[in-house]
């Protein structure tokens, strides 16, 4: 039978794909880490997603450092956390109070001490924000400025005073909190969306400049948690953020806590919750690194599918929108 060109062309492109493939699950893997007398620092550790991370390094044997605002509620939280403590003996809980997002020399003093206590960061979860869910034009001009602060500037300022402790022992896992909001744009998270989205442009760039040193960048992107941030934030949002929001349920801290955990210790880059997670990652993966085989692979064959997929949750969120909008000017009129 004769070969023609095309399938010529064919053949190369495949034995490219599956060349690069495996070039990639050679080159890019890194290795498991233990947690075992690993120091894990935690910033937000005082409530929701970073207490329950705190809870579950604790229960592998890790030592952890928790990094929050309110001194009453860091005291709280330690002592909360002591009865997930493994080995009493060799395993410890620091509580630091420091606003993360207000002052660098604060953060890197506190991180200074954090060390001297308990060793080199091994991890550091960037748990610690702030949201508001509020139409554009009804959020306060301000407000803009204040959870950018807290949720970029807020993960840039412990990354930065870590890292030099992770690339002079060229080992190192960081991970980012953002959010499915930091995937896609939600009515009503236009102040909150935009610093989740800066957090992931943030973790992209940092992997490609810490890789050589051996440090894996893990960015989580959750989906509506129970939590005192969500509890206070639901007192004044928008209808059509809730509805949007509840297309993907409420997940509970511990649930993804240990989502969070896996993944970082695996150096897996995108780490999701759920059917509507892994959508979700795959149609925004674009150009993000991966840390697996399986990740490429699912990434450059699912795209187009998933794509599709997407569509349909958008065209969802739309006649969400709009339904609002219907109502609000029925009443108008009314």
């Amino acid at each position: 039978m004769e070969i023609t060109i095309f399938q010529c062309i064919i053949v190369t492109i495949i034995a490219l794909i599956v060349i690069s493939l495996l070039w990639l699950s050679f080159s890019v893997k890194p290795k498991l880490m233990e947690l075992k007398q690993a120091h894990v620092v935690i910033t937000g550790g005082s409530s929701g997603i970073g207490k329950a991370v705190a809870a579950e390094v604790l229960k592998q044997g890790a030592n952890v450092t928790i990094l929050a605002r309110n001194q009453a509620r860091l005291q709280k939280a330690r002592e909360e956390l002591q009865q997930y403590i493994k080995d009493k003996d060799n395993q410890k809980i620091l509580g630091i109070s420091v606003d993360v997002s207000h002052e660098y020399t604060a953060v890197e003093d506190a991180i200074k001490k954090s060390t001297q206590e308990l060793g080199p960061c091994d991890i550091l979860v960037n748990s610690a924000g702030m949201s508001r869910a509020v139409s554009f034009e009804d959020t306060d001009i301000n407000d803009f400025k204040r959870v950018m602060d807290a949720n970029f500037i807020g993960s840039v300022y412990p990354t930065r005073a870590v890292l030099p402790y992770m690339k002079e022992r060229r080992r190192g896992r960081i991970v980012f909190v953002s959010s499915q909001a930091g995937q896609l744009g939600v009515y009503g998270y236009t102040a909150y969306g935009s610093s989740k989205f800066a957090v992931r442009g943030l973790a992209e760039t940092l992997q490609m400049e810490v890789k050589p040193y051996n440090i894996y960048i893990t960015v989580n992107f959750p989906p509506d948690t129970d939590t005192p941030m969500l509890t206070e934030d639901k007192l004044n949002m928008p209808r059509e953020t809730i509805l949007v929001s509840e297309t993907s349920g409420l997940h509970q801290p511990d649930e993804i806590a240990k989502i969070i955990v896996n993944d970082a210790k695996r150096g897996r880059f995108q780490s999701y919750v759920g059917l509507d997670g892994f959508v979700l990652a795959t149609v925004a993966s674009g150009m993000s690194p991966v840390a697996s085989l399986m990740d490429a692979v699912l990434q450059v064959s699912l795209m187009s599918l998933m794509k599709a997929i997407s569509f349909i949750f958008i065209a969802n969120f739309n006649s969400i929108v709009m339904k609002c909008y219907k109502e609000r000017e029925s009443q108008k009129q009314k």
